[in-house]
């Protein structure tokens, strides 16, 4: 009998430690096991990072990134089977539609910056860019003052256009800023003469132009509106326990390797759906960074 009642309370502590694990949970961790779903926020085309392919599914190197992400939310809740859900973001849209729960991370090209950590957090950093211009080489653009007095455009909603209106004022160039849905069609205006210049993240440029009809005719700024600026996968402030589980699954990643491996696939290798290959090494900055994971937003901790 005596073993019995010890069998028995043994058996109501675990009852009880499991249900006090289930109540322990918040935030987007308890959402996820209620609902045994997880929203992705993607973008149609931030090439490499979240874009659409020829069947119109989304596919990207921030979207293998999420999907790691996914399946250590899984592994964590010991859930059998979890839902993924996909709904597009654009630049506008993407910081709103996190907070106010409609999905659970941002799977894209997102500049990680102090003012944008005042909405929003972000898990560690998976790519280092800098916002340049990218011109048709016949407009003979060689400097940022040679958009004095012309029509640029870049994408609303970034850091990038905040970046090219401050210049603007700064230099007093002059410059008729146009604000555009989406990078696609900041490019169009490029490609149809409607903008001298297009003003982005320099990888998203390499992208456009290895994608366009004619790639020779473009040419990437030297000339940098930034410092190299971290990207990072974006979820809601203030849920630590999501955040830890969310920074640990990246860390892995990025530490065992698997990160350079998808580097090279998405970077140095032919994509879909053209295959085209970006042809952009993993840089000494973001190989350090893979080695010692981080989420800042400070430009000046990124170095070899």
């Amino acid at each position: 009998m005596k073993q019995f009642r010890l069998f028995g309370l043994a058996v109501a502590a675990a009852l009880c430690a499991g249900q006090v694990q289930a109540e322990d949970l918040t935030g987007t961790l308890k959402n996820i096991k209620e609902t045994g779903a997880i929203t992705l926020g993607v973008r149609d085309s931030s090439i490499p990072f979240s874009y659409l392919d020829d069947s119109q599914k989304p596919v990207g190197f921030a979207i293998d990134i999420c999907m790691g992400i996914v399946d250590a939310v899984k592994k964590e809740l010991k859930l059998d089977k979890l839902e993924v859900k996909l709904n597009p973001v654009t630049s506008s849209t993407r910081i709103p539609l996190l907070a106010n729960g409609t999905i659970d991370l941002e799977c894209g090209s997102t500049t990680n910056n102090a003012e944008r950590q005042k909405q929003i957090s972000f898990t560690n950093t998976h790519f280092l860019t800098a916002s340049r211009y990218v011109t048709k080489k016949a407009s003979k653009i060689n400097a940022i003052d040679d958009l004095k007095g012309k029509t640029v455009v870049s994408t609303a909603g970034t850091t990038n256009i905040k970046q090219l209106t401050e210049a603007n004022a700064a230099r007093n160039l002059g410059i008729n800023i146009i604000p555009a849905k989406d990078h696609a069609e900041a490019f169009l205006m490029v490609e149809t003469d409607r903008a001298v210049a297009f003003v982005m993240d320099d990888i998203l440029l390499a992208s456009l132009v290895a994608g366009s009809k004619d790639p020779a005719a473009y040419v990437v700024s030297k000339d940098a509106f930034s410092k190299p600026e971290p990207y990072g996968i974006m979820l809601r402030k203030d849920d630590p326990q999501f955040k830890k589980v969310v920074d640990a699954a990246t860390a892995k990643i990025y530490t065992s390797g698997e990160g350079a491996k998808l580097y090279d696939k998405w970077f140095m290798q032919k994509i879909p759906p053209k295959g085209l290959n970006l042809n952009t090494p993993l840089s000494p900055e973001l190989k350090a960074e893979f080695a010692k994971p981080s989420d800042s937003p400070d430009p000046d901790s990124y170095k070899p």
